[in-house]
């Protein structure tokens, strides 16, 4: 939305947006190399595998720090032509992509200044970041936070339910209750704080002012994370702070004696060497660049100052400011060491305010805040299902659909969250209108007859008639799922066929039929028939919703989840920020297949494709030929099975995990039985 408006406010011929390069990194540039010399997948993988993963990983330093990796290399003739040729195209340009935020707004015509790229996003420039900004044009970040809306929907449900229309503006951000909330770790769908890893950062800081949560979102980056120690420890500690220099005090207090920010390097070399803000700004910006050899030549500037060709002086230095030479130099030698994960507190503070406020509407309107945030989620079912979870957490009813209580989105009654009819599978917004269409028009139905009765029968089709009896949004007319099912397609030819026969002017055949479904309603006219099993219905539940809500497959089966299951789901999906979840790790879990795709390998074997769901979420298993040979029988869709595996992380890969043996649940737990028997046996002996 905010790009279509600099779009229509300056030109399209003004605006575009910005390229990106993928370049090829340690790990990718071997699996490519391997595909162009001709080696099978598994061997460049295997050779891939033992590069150590690292954002900054390079095949010089993999060469260094893997033994395996120098083993391979010295001892195969293939792997040192594959790493020697890898080394010669790492770091160079591998796909182009637009940048995700960067935006050029120009006075001119954009292609007067630089060439465009017809991207898959529209035109980006064929320049990257860098030179645009060296060529003198502007470059905006615009980021589309999705929380914005989620604050907004959040308010107004707050004002439709309560009555009370909440100001942020006015909201002091000092509420106790706010702080408690983020160090308690309950802080999913909390901006900025829903990763495992910031979870534990804030419940070690225990913020206790807005500054705190300003320093702990810039803290918690690949960089700054060093000082992250140092900044707990003072925090508790705040008479044991040490700084070089007492007029470090003043600027380095706000954040415990630790340099957290860009803006405390410009007021450092503006406070102790006298630097006009300008000239601080472009220290500022050598920082963010990673300009180390700009701050290096600013070093001498820093402690002693610099005069111009007339000997004015023009920088005063630390050293004719009172700061002694060795005390100067600790100080640049700290700004430097920072310089490279520099982070802005203007950016830190702004991302604060809605960490802040989305945290308050969790504490003060749960219930609004939840919906709203699974509205913004549709569409993607691991995360609402993990607000789900967290409702339930809370306390928090969610409610499944229902025809005649749900509303497109999730919406709250009486302390309760509804599913969204957009939510069901195979339901467009065309059938869902016509359904609140003919509930605000003639009432709640009573039946499936009137419900079908009601409608205008050419804007809803069986498919999605099916799929809402599935997911329980008729439950309200009927509780037997299968009896639905039984009538529903039979009923709708009816209506489709009075429809067509229907002419202006002539009674309605539709109409008689309508009386006659309606006579059929009063006396709860269904087939009887048995209904589906519990494990049907949740089953199909899980089809049509992306997820279990009334119930879940393995809720029953706890007690063997506690005794075999060493990691979960979640863990997995979040192995970055765990340092417990390694690559290659063996894993137990228990598990239901949600769905399972097979494929005959060039040898002529089946291997399986298999996703697999325990409480807390989904990922994927691969079940090679060797295994799925010895486990066939135990590996269909909705079993529930121990799978015993390990854990297989790759650049730019959703995690999976390599299966080395699948059994079905019963035989685990027979197994534990049997052993409990034999303990107690023994010990009654």
């Amino acid at each position: 939305e905010v790009i279509d408006y600099v779009i229509e406010k300056y030109g399209a011929d003004k605006v575009a947006q910005i390229i990106t390069f993928g370049t090829m990194k340690a790990k990718a540039v071997v699996r490519d190399v391997g595909r162009a010399l001709d080696m099978s997948y598994a061997e460049a993988d295997a050779i891939a595998k033992m590069i150590p993963f690292d954002l900054k990983m390079t095949l010089d330093t993999a060469l260094r720090t893997s033994p395996e990796l120098q083993s391979a290399y010295g001892g195969d003739e293939r792997v040192r032509k594959l790493i020697d040729t890898a080394k010669a195209l790492e770091g160079m340009p591998r796909h182009a992509s637009t940048h995700a935020a960067g935006v050029v707004i120009s006075k001119r015509s954009i292609d007067e200044y630089v060439p465009l790229y017809n991207s898959d996003k529209g035109v980006s420039t064929q320049f990257p970041m860098g030179t645009i900004e060296e060529l003198g044009l502007l470059k905006m970040d615009f980021l589309g936070l999705r929380n914005l809306t989620v604050i907004r929907d959040a308010l107004a449900f707050i004002e439709r339910n309560h009555g009370v229309s909440i100001d942020f503006s006015r909201l002091r951000q000092d509420d106790p209750k706010v702080f408690e909330l983020i160090a308690s770790g309950n802080t999913q769908g909390v901006f900025q704080l829903e990763s495992s890893g910031m979870i534990r950062f804030m419940k070690e800081l225990r913020p206790d002012c807005f500054e705190d949560i300003v320093a702990g979102i810039a803290l918690y980056r690949p960089g700054p994370m060093a000082s992250i120690p140092d900044y707990l420890r003072n925090k508790k500690n705040l008479k044991k702070v040490q700084y070089v220099h007492e007029s470090l005090v003043p600027i380095l207090s706000v954040t415990y004696g630790c340099i957290v920010y860009q803006e405390q390097v410009m007021q450092i070399v503006r406070d102790l060497a006298g630097y006009t803000y300008g000239r601080s700004d472009l220290v500022r910006r050598a920082m963010s660049k990673k300009k180390m050899d700009v701050m290096l030549r600013e070093e001498e500037k820093f402690i002693f100052g610099e005069t111009d060709a007339d000997g004015d002086v023009t920088v005063e230095g630390c050293v004719r400011r009172g700061v002694p030479e060795t005390a100067a130099r600790e100080i640049f030698r700290q700004m430097i060491s920072f310089a490279e994960y520099a982070f802005n507190k203007s950016h830190a503070a702004a991302y604060a305010v809605l960490t802040y406020r989305t945290a308050y509407l969790k504490v003060y309107y749960p219930v609004e805040f939840m919906a709203a945030l699974m509205t913004s989620m549709m569409g993607d079912a691991a995360q609402v299902a993990k607000y789900v979870r967290n409702c339930a957490e809370m306390g928090v009813e969610v409610l499944p659909p229902d025809i005649n209580e749900s509303e497109k989105k999730f919406s709250v009654k009486d302390g309760k969250i509804r599913f969204g009819l957009l939510g069901v599978k195979n339901v467009g917004e065309g059938a869902i209108d016509a359904i609140l269409r003919a509930r605000a028009e003639k009432g709640a139905p009573t039946s499936i007859f009137e419900f079908i009765d009601n409608i205008n029968i050419n804007e809803i089709n069986k498919k999605a008639v099916e799929s809402l009896i599935l997911a329980g949004a008729l439950d309200c007319l009927h509780p037997n799922r299968a009896a639905h099912i039984a009538v529903y397609e039979k009923l709708m030819e009816s209506a489709q066929a009075s429809a067509r026969k229907t002419v202006e002017g002539q009674l309605s055949l539709f109409g008689l039929n309508g009386e006659e479904m309606r006579g059929a309603a009063a006396s709860n006219n269904l087939p009887l028939v048995e209904d589906f099993s519990k494990q049907e219905r949740m089953a199909r539940e899980k089809e049509m919703l992306g997820i279990y809500l009334t119930g879940h497959p393995l809720s029953d089966r706890r007690e063997i989840i506690d005794k075999v299951s060493d990691i979960t789901t979640e863990e997995i999906v979040a192995f970055k920020e765990n340092p417990n979840v390694r690559d290659n790790m063996k894993t137990l879990m228990v598990a239901i297949i949600n769905r399972k795709k097979t494929q005959i390998t060039k040898s002529g074997k089946i291997m399986a494709f298999l996703d697999i769901e325990d409480l807390y979420g989904t990922v994927e298993a691969i079940v090679f030929p060797s295994v799925y040979e010895r486990c066939a029988q135990a590996i269909f869709e909705d079993a529930v099975v121990v799978l015993r595996g390990k854990l297989s992380f790759k650049d730019e890969e959703t995690p999976k995990i390599i299966a080395e043996k699948i059994t079905p649940v019963d035989v685990a737990e027979e197994f534990y039985r049997r052993k409990e028997r034999e303990t107690a046996a023994k010990t009654a002996v």
